[in-house]
């Protein structure tokens, strides 16, 4: 049986002198699932995984997290939510790939099993032979690469990634299948956003999109993704490559 660990109820937000972007979003997402959020640029997929992990607070509306308000448990839960964001220069601010692995570990585990987790996690992610180098010299690709690594070393319950198929190669792309698969697996759950029509219908459980800032949709990735109408609110195209 699943066990809810995220939703929204009613939430509402607008970033100060502009339009309201999220217009009464209602959202879940239990332990032991993948789910896609889709839509096009500009639509509000930024601005709602903010929300879900207690970035932002909503204006209006409720989030939950374990069937409590997350306001009310920051930053307790910070170690258990992990965001990737799209752009990997909003993220990543250590001198060395090691170090930015190592980071969020240092804080997390003990002293002694540090180096062990950020070797692990490299190795996973092909970059064992660039953790003295700095991030910032690597191609984007690359410090993508080092922005997943730096969270998935830490082991959150929830995984909320913004985009994560971009600027990869498609060999990265399946390692990004596997891994929100294994997060699945575990009992964890990853939320996520993404144009790409393949990744979401490989990768995701349960889809929604946004609709003139609310989610429509929430039902398992076979109907929605053979569903014209919610394709063309998505934006999205269907792809003969599955």
């Amino acid at each position: 049986m699943c066990t809810m660990l995220l939703k929204m109820n009613d939430v509402h937000f607008k970033y100060p002198g502009e339009l309201e972007v999220l217009k009464g979003v209602n959202f879940k997402a239990d332990l032991g699932e993948v789910v896609a959020v889709v839509g096009p640029t500009g639509c509000g997929k930024t601005t709602f995984l903010l929300t879900a992990a207690g970035l932002l607070e909503p204006c209006a509306g409720e989030v939950l997290f374990k069937d409590k308000p997350l306001k009310g448990q920051l930053p307790m839960v910070r170690r258990e939510i992990g965001l990737v964001f799209q752009d990997p220069d909003d993220q990543i601010f250590n001198s060395t790939v090691y170090e930015e692995i190592a980071f969020a570990v240092k804080q997390i585990f003990p002293k002694h099993l540090v180096e062990g987790k950020v070797m692990e996690t490299a190795e996973r992610f092909g970059l064992k032979n660039v953790l003295d180098r700095s991030p910032f010299r690597l191609s984007v690709g690359q410090r993508r690469l080092v922005t997943f690594a730096s969270i998935v070393a830490y082991n959150p319950i929830l995984l909320l990634l913004d985009e994560p198929t971009a600027n990869l190669s498609s060999r990265m792309v399946e390692e990004i299948v596997k891994l929100v698969k294994e997060y699945r697996g575990g009992g964890k759950c990853v939320i996520l956003t993404s144009h790409d029509y393949n990744f979401v219908a490989k990768a995701a459980d349960r889809v929604y999109a946004f609709s003139e800032g609310k989610l429509v949709g929430g039902y398992e990735v076979k109907r929605l993704l053979s569903d014209k109408a919610f394709l063309e609110i998505a934006e999205m195209n269907a792809s003969p490559n599955l």
